[in-house]
């Protein structure tokens, strides 16, 4: 154990590549290596797990690239890895797929079997091919079944922000919008609806009557962040792409802040929700108060910040992130009525605006301790480097007075005196070079103190965007 540890330290520390048997797959952090070789395909998918979850590991700050050396002429090797790519998606997305599914086949003991019975017997590649083809089968139904299983359990069992996480299909004919897209779509039915013709299950709208006279036809949205190449290569001509950044989407955005919302009463679906919110199961039956503001910090630059204020009926309160995931939620009723807020609320609201004020007031601190440090490595280096050349220009000077009470001409005496003489007036020169370093460190040094005054006369603006009444069924 000490000589695998002393080879791994070494590896770590000095050499590019280590060359492992397989007992580098068990029981060791080589975390810090993102390139992974598999010169020798093992048969067993889980062998190939455990070298992957060497490197690719929690705290991994680097994609972990796994290459596959392959026989290409050897047609076994060649169906051994389809298999292990293609069935058990064991190099694909962020953890692969193997996992979900080693389990029906014996931890991967009898498939194991299955291969190397499959090299012993087989002779050419029709036999080979056969063989793969009935093995295949055999495993895909239990694959599948076993793989659905995982999905429904995931489904039910965990929070809906984990199926945007690991990009759980809620339906297999369109891809799940992620939570920005969702909210994206939703405010732009809300704005539209009047003026559009929605397809929800496409995510696409069409516009009949020209808006501003300027938005007009088919509009699809574009389900990936960014607006994905292939996605808009799809679209028929006829087809714009609809992103946040469109300018109708930046117009929609727009007009929905405007809106102005009075005060009523929301009542938030739980029980027709089809996806796992733990907050929202925790509050169900429950009611209180909910107020949203919008904090602008403006100092040295202008923050805004979201601020949820929420409590229970019962005096509990209710956190920032919970607020939001019960707005992901249908509202089965909203009744606009005369609420005033209570004094409990207004409590609540201003000492979470004081504690996010006291929150950017520490990462302002924060801002301004890296930028002295980073203002103080910076003095040093240029002080050292004018002092350095300084010293050098000493050094070379009395070298030179040396060489001249050891010379042995008056043509050698001279010529040193010259080179004295040019290199005194380099050193009053370096010299007067680093008074001026100092004083560029001191205008630096006022300048950060001139930062650090503007983010100290910091300018505050509550603006309360809605309050409501609420219950969650």
């Amino acid at each position: 154990m000490d000589k695998r540890s002393a080879l791994i330290d070494h590896f770590k520390e000095h050499a590019e590549i280590m060359i492992a048997t397989e007992a580098a797959a068990e029981g060791v952090n080589l975390q810090f290596c993102s390139l992974l070789i598999n010169y020798d395909l093992p048969w067993n998918p889980q062998r190939v797990e455990q070298r992957i979850g060497r490197c690719h590991r929690y705290g991994q700050k680097f994609d972990v690239v796994v290459v596959n050396f392959l026989n290409q002429r050897n047609q076994a090797d060649s169906r051994v890895l389809e298999l292990l790519t293609d069935k058990f998606n064991l190099f694909d997305g962020v953890f692969g797929a193997s996992d979900s599914v080693l389990g029906n086949i014996e931890s991967g003991v009898d498939f194991e079997k299955r291969i190397q019975t499959i090299y012993q017997s087989c002779r050419t590649p029709d036999e080979i091919e056969i063989a793969f083809e009935l093995l295949q089968k055999e495993l895909e139904n239990d694959i599948n079944e076993k793989m659905q299983k995982t999905q429904d359990q995931l489904l039910e069992h965990f929070d809906e922000d984990i199926h945007d996480i690991l990009k759980i299909k809620l339906d297999e004919a369109k891809e799940r919008l992620d939570r920005v897209g969702r909210w994206f779509w939703a405010v732009t039915y809300q704005q539209l609806k009047d003026s559009a013709c929605f397809d929800h299950e496409n995510h696409s709208f069409s516009i009949n009557e020209p808006i501003n006279d300027a938005f007009f036809g088919q509009y699809q949205l574009i389900r990936k962040a960014g607006g994905d190449s292939r996605e808009v290569q799809q679209l028929d001509r006829h087809t714009q792409a609809y992103r946040i950044n469109h300018p109708l989407g930046e117009q929609v955005i727009a007009e929905a802040r405007k809106f102005e919302t009075e005060r009523c009463e929301l009542v938030f679906d739980y029980t027709g929700h089809n996806t796992k919110v733990s907050v929202a199961e925790q509050l169900k039956g429950q009611s209180g108060w909910l107020t949203l503001n919008l904090l602008s910090v403006e100092a040295f630059n202008t923050q805004e910040f979201l601020v949820f204020s929420a409590k229970t009926d019962n005096g509990q309160i209710v956190d920032s992130e919970a607020c939001k995931k019960l707005f992901n939620l249908g509202v089965s009723k909203s009744n606009q009525t005369e609420l005033v807020m209570p004094d409990e609320l207004c409590s609540l609201r201003a000492r979470q605006i004081d504690a996010k004020l006291a929150e950017v007031m520490d990462s302002n601190n924060t801002l301004f301790e890296v930028e002295r440090d980073k203002l103080e490595k910076w003095a040093e280096d240029k002080v050292m480097v004018a002092e350095e050349a300084l010293r050098d220009t000493k050094a070379q000077i009395r070298s030179l007075k040396r060489e001249a009470r050891h010379a042995q001409s008056v043509e050698e005496q001279k010529a040193n005196q010259e080179q004295i003489k040019k290199l005194e007036r380099q050193q009053r020169r370096q010299r007067s070079e680093i008074f001026d370093v100092e004083d560029e460190i001191a205008d630096k040094r006022d300048e950060l103190i001139a930062a650090l005054e503007e983010r100290m006369k910091q300018k505050t603006n509550v603006t309360e965007l809605f309050t409501v009444r609420w219950s969650v069924i």
